[in-house]
């Protein structure tokens, strides 16, 4: 730590070549978490995925019905302990605008299997009791203002009303995240309430069932087992784990990972080549320096590391300030206006960003400090000479 100043002088010396380097790291990361953030709304769901948990949903379609009498024969297979179904709604609040995923559930057992979502007692026992209640994430709270007790028209584009008036629903509960990833920006209703409104021939189907098991190391094949009662059926279903279930889910608009990780290699290595220059730059520049502290008594190895030391501060500075920028960006919520469920960088990208940020810099630097170590007094001298 003694050398540090004698680093930070080196840096400074040239302030403009120094500081624009250290600008286009720090745009680097800044891009790096606000990626990372992207990569984990749109993969919302993949990690925070029930391992106990299946889904099943029409074997065609994801978008193809399931019957509701299919809920008994699942609930009465062997290793399956809990079953709810959900619907997707789709309904338009005022404006087109205004996304966001509204599903019809069985309230009981959708609580008591997605445990992540925190709901008082009191409220819990108010929508129970309420055939037209709802209860709407923090989110959404947040987003258009609404308040315990408030009615909310929706618009149906998907399940109309015979006499195609908006459907109402009464806010009897605000849900919470039990694990930091969870979607705060739906709502949930009761799924009786839409399946008696709704047109005659198109009662007693339901989007897809989740079910618990009491086994997870079995989840599969018991899945085989479920999806084998219905087939030859006229609904015959598909039922995967609930991470293979999301997986595919979002693969469906590309594999956002992937495309994100293409992007960042791709300006990493850009800011690699520009952080390499600039410390072969500056060390060509003071080699008769450099030749002067051997001759004081420093070794190969205490040039090598002073060199090193410039290259990981430089990035380090550069590095931690994006990082603290693009947190900043993330805290400011979701940049779509509520296109994304949840927004946010996780403690793992955000350790990565650290380890990455300490690779580059002693990667940029490696092969200047190596020469530098291996610099000989008397060519250094005779060079500048």
């Amino acid at each position: 730590m003694k050398f540090l100043p004698l680093v930070w002088r080196n840096l400074m010396r040239r302030k403009v070549r120094t500081i624009f380097t250290a600008l286009s790291i720090l745009v680097a990361f800044v891009l790096f978490g606000v990626l990372m953030g992207l990569r984990g709304a749109f993969t919302l769901g993949i990690e925070l995925a029930g391992a106990d948990r299946l889904v099943m949903i029409h074997k065609v379609s994801f978008i193809q019905p399931l019957p509701v009498a299919y809920q008994a024969r699942i609930a009465a297979t062997p290793g399956v302990t809990d079953v709810t179904h959900a619907s997707w709604f789709g309904g338009i609040y005022q404006d087109e605008r205004n996304s966001f995923a509204q599903m019809a559930v069985e309230p009981e057992t959708f609580l008591e299997i997605y445990t992540e979502y925190v709901l008082p007692a009191d409220q819990k026992k108010a929508w129970l009791a309420d055939r037209t209640g709802a209860i709407v994430g923090r989110g959404l709270i947040e987003k258009f203002g609404w308040k315990i007790g408030d009615r909310i028209p929706l618009q149906a584009t998907i399940w109309r009303k015979p006499d195609n008036s908006a459907w109402e629903f009464t806010i009897d509960g605000i849900y919470d995240s039990g694990k930091q990833g969870t979607d705060v920006n739906s709502m949930f209703f009761h799924y009786d309430y839409l399946n008696e409104a709704r047109n005659e021939e198109v009662r007693d189907i339901v989007g897809w069932y989740t079910m618990r098991v009491g086994d997870p190391s079995r989840a599969a094949d018991l899945a085989n087992r479920i999806d084998a009662q219905f087939a030859n059926s006229a609904a015959e279903t598909k039922t995967s784990t609930e991470k293979a279930f999301v997986q595919a889910f979002a693969n469906q608009i590309g594999d956002i990972g992937a495309i994100m990780i293409a992007i960042l290699a791709t300006v990493l290595f850009t800011i690699l080549l520009v952080s390499g220059n600039t410390m072969a730059q500056s060390i060509r520049e003071r080699t008769n320096e450099l030749a002067v502290l051997k001759t004081l008594g420093f070794t190969d190895g205490h040039v090598l590391g002073l060199v090193l030391l410039e290259s990981v501060l430089l990035a380090v500075v550069g590095g931690a300030l994006g990082l603290g920028i693009a947190w900043l960006i993330i805290l400011g919520g979701d940049p779509t206006g509520g296109l994304l469920p949840a927004f946010y960088l996780p403690a793992r990208d955000v350790v990565i960003g650290v380890v990455l940020i300490v690779a580059l810099g002693l990667v940029a630097g490696a092969l200047p400090a190596w020469r530098a170590g291996q610099l000989k007094i008397v060519d250094a001298l005779r060079r500048q000479g």
